[in-house]
């Protein structure tokens, strides 16, 4: 989980290559009238999000269901929408990707392509709610390179 720019698609699709888990993006879960409200500058609201939240937990059951074991890169900015994804789930382990304003700023001015504009980091930054202890997240900073990154989690995830 993280603000847009942290790192979370390269980050999540990195770990799961390499624990060999599935992994998916959860910008692949929102409904096309969400990406045309953030490619127009709007942020998404509460109800633009709860159906995209369900979408997402509902992969995780499915993914659990089958036996299987995946990571997702989602920005979960608020305790609510993390206890939409995790909940009562106790083998989901939420991970936080955590940077300052100024350097994820200057990695959304480098991104091309996407369809949330850098214009909506102060909103994101405005949502965010860090996870709290009894979340037992796995907070890494974005500012090693992604490889320490990538260690610095699964070195976490084999400690629990």
């Amino acid at each position: 989980m993280g603000v847009s720019g942290s790192g979370k698609t390269t980050i999540a699709s990195m770990l799961a290559h390499r624990l060999h888990w599935i992994f998916e993006d959860a910008d692949w879960f929102h409904p096309p009238s969400n990406v045309e409200k953030m490619h127009a500058g709007e942020p998404l609201t509460d109800e633009d999000r709860w159906p995209w939240l369900y979408g997402i937990a509902a992969w995780i059951d499915a993914t659990r269901r089958g036996g299987n074991h995946g990571v997702i890169g989602c920005s979960a900015l608020k305790r609510a929408y993390r206890d939409i994804l995790i909940g009562a789930r106790k083998d989901v382990r939420l991970v936080y990707l955590k940077g300052d304003r100024g350097l994820i700023g200057r990695r959304l001015a480098l991104r091309v392509g996407h369809f949330m504009p850098a214009n909506l980091l102060d909103s994101q930054f405005a949502t965010l709610e860090e996870p709290q202890p009894d979340e037992h997240a796995i907070v890494v900073s974005i500012a090693p390179h992604p490889r320490e990154i990538v260690e610095k989690i699964v070195s976490e995830l084999n400690r629990s």
